[in-house]
C-alpha cells in the first residue's frame, strides 16, 4: 500500500476508507478523497492502536489496518481464550473460527498456538473501485479464511504484478474462469471474486449457491480463477497508478490516439499491447486487421504485439491452461450482454447448448463474434487447441469502464452462468 494522507486519491484511498468503516469509524463517503473527515477518524483508530496519531497512512497504519483489507487476522491464544470468547471479541462465530483452523481442536486450546480469525464481514468488496493491491488482498484473505481454497500465482505482470491464481475442489470435470484481460474491464474482477467467495462459503457451511448445493456445484470438479490477467491496466484505468515513468510512458503513448480517453479507454497492458489479441490462433489475421485500423504500434488498444504471448500476461494465462487442461473457459469482459461461443464458425461438441443455458439464465443473447475481433483473442485459441466449449461473456451495459455501481445487476446477471460453467461438462 502506498502512504495516504490529506489529499491523496484513488482506489487505495477506497480502500482505506472502507477498512476504517469496518473497523467501526465514519469516514464518510468511500469516494477515494483523502479530506479532513477520513484524516479525523483515521487519527482515531491510530489513537486506539496505539500508533502515533498523526492521520497519515504509512506502514504501521497499513499493518495495523491489515486485517481490515483482508477480512482476517492472526491471534495467538492466551489463557482463556476460546471459540467461543474469540468469536465474541472480533464480531465473528465460532464456526468460521473452526472453519478458518481445521487442524485446531477446540476443546484442546494451547496457549501460544496462533490462530487465524475470520472477521465478520465479506472479504470482497462490490462498491468501490478496484486495484492490485485490492485483488491481493481478497486472495489471500479467501485463502485465509477458507483452507479448502489454494492460493497460487500463474505468473506476473509487465510490472511485476502478481496473477493471482485460485483453485477450489478436486475431480477430473475442470473449469478455467478468467476476467480482466482488458484494463478498462475491471469490474469482471470483483465478478470472479464475488463467486468465489460465496461458492467457497458455500462448500465449507453447507450452504447453496444461487439456488444450487455449493457441495454438488464442486461434486468431481476443480474450478480455477485467474480473477485479474492485467492488473498494471487496472491500476491505470482506476487511477492507482497516475504517475511515474510507467503512467508517463501509457500517457505517452495515448497522446498518438487523441480519439481514446486516457486513461479510461485503455484495454491494453502498461505497454500497449493488448493481451485478448495475443494468443496464437489466427493472430496473423489478427494483426492484418489492426494494422488495416490503423494499431500499428503500442496503443491503448487493439495492438497486437510483436508476435504472439510477448505480452507476459496472455503467457502466463495461455501456459497455465496448457497445464490445467480445463473441460470448459469464461472468459469475462464487458460489455453488452453477449456471449461468443465459436472461433470463425467452428465450436465444440455440445457448446452451443451450453451457450443457450447460459442465455436463458442470464438474458444475455447467443451471437457469433464479429468477423474483425474474431481472432487471436483467449477464447480462439482455447477453442482451437482443445475443440472444447469456451466462452468469451460480455457483461454489463453502458460504456466501459462500466461503474461499480453496475456490480449488483451483472452479478445477478452471471450467477447463472457461472454456477452452470461448473457442471456443464460434468
Amino acid at each position: 500500500m502506498k502512504t495516504l494522507y490529506f489529499g491523496s486519491t484513488g482506489p487505495q484511498v477506497q480502500l482505506l476508507q472502507l477498512a476504517l468503516k469496518r473497523a467501526g469509524y465514519d469516514p464518510g463517503q468511500t469516494d477515494g478523497i483523502f479530506g479532513r473527515r477520513t484524516e479525523a477518524e483515521l487519527r482515531q483508530f491510530q489513537s486506539a492502536a496505539g500508533l502515533t496519531a498523526d492521520g497519515i497512512a504509512g506502514v504501521q497504519t497499513h499493518g495495523a489496518l491489515l486485517p481490515l483489507y483482508t477480512g482476517a487476522l492472526r491471534h495467538t491464544l492466551r489463557p482463556g481464550d476460546t471459540f467461543y470468547r474469540l468469536a465474541q471479541r472480533y464480531g465473528t462465530t465460532p464456526e468460521a473460527i473452526e472453519a478458518a483452523n481445521p487442524r485446531a481442536d477446540p476443546l484442546n486450546l494451547t496457549v501460544g498456538q496462533s490462530l487465524t480469525v475470520p472477521l465478520g464481514f465479506d472479504v470482497v468488496p462490490t462498491d468501490i473501485d478496484w486495484c492490485s493491491e485490492l485483488v491481493r488482498f481478497c486472495c489471500e484473505g479467501l485463502a485465509a479464511r477458507y483452507p479448502l481454497l489454494r492460493l497460487g500465482r500463474a505468473g506476473y505482470s509487465v510490472l511485476g504484478r502478481p496473477l493471482w491464481l485460485l483453485r477450489l475442489g478436486e475431480g477430473s470435470n475442470r473449469v478455467f474462469y478468467n476476467a480482466a484481460h482488458h484494463a478498462n474491464e475491471w469490474i469482471t474482477t470483483p465478478l470472479l471474486l464475488c463467486f468465489t467467495e460465496e461458492l467457497t462459503k458455500g462448500v465449507t457451511f453447507a450452504g447453496e449457491v444461487g439456488g444450487v448445493s455449493a457441495g454438488a456445484l464442486l461434486e468431481g470438479t476443480e474450478l480455477a480463477v485467474l480473477p485479474c490477467v492485467n492488473p498494471d491496466g487496472m491500476d491505470l484505468v482506476t487511477g492507482d497508478l497516475s504517475s511515474g515513468q510507467d503512467y508517463d510512458t501509457a500517457a505517452e503513448i495515448a497522446r498518438g490516439w487523441p480519439s481514446i480517453p486516457f486513461p479510461s479507454g485503455w484495454k491494453a497492458n502498461i505497454r500497449g499491447v493488448d493481451p485478448n489479441l495475443q494468443y496464437p490462433a489466427g493472430w496473423e489475421t489478427a494483426r492484418r486487421i489492426k494494422f488495416s485500423q490503423g494499431f500499428t504500434s503500442p496503443a491503448p488498444r487493439d495492438y497486437v504485439g510483436e508476435a504472439p504471448l510477448v505480452a507476459p500476461e496472455s503467457r502466463a494465462a495461455h501456459a497455465f491452461t496448457l497445464d490445467f487442461s480445463p473441460a470448459l473457459t469464461l472468459s469475462y469482459h464487458t460489455q453488452g450482454g453477449v456471449i461468443y461461443w465459436k472461433f470463425q464458425g467452428e465450436a465444440a461438441p455440445g457448446a452451443e447448448e451450453i451457450a443457450r443455458g447460459f442465455s436463458e439464465a442470464s438474458g444475455y443473447l447467443v451471437e457469433d463474434t464479429p468477423y474483425a475481433s474474431g481472432f487471436a483473442g483467449y477464447k480462439d485459441w482455447f477453442i482451437q487447441n482443445y475443440n472444447r466449449p469456451g466462452y468469451t461473456i460480455e457483461a454489463g451495459m453502458g460504456d466501459n469502464p462500466l461503474p461499480i455501481s453496475a456490480f449488483p445487476e451483472i452479478y445477478r446477471d452471471n450467477l447463472g452462468i457461472l454456477t452452470q460453467g461448473m457442471t456443464a461438462t460434468k
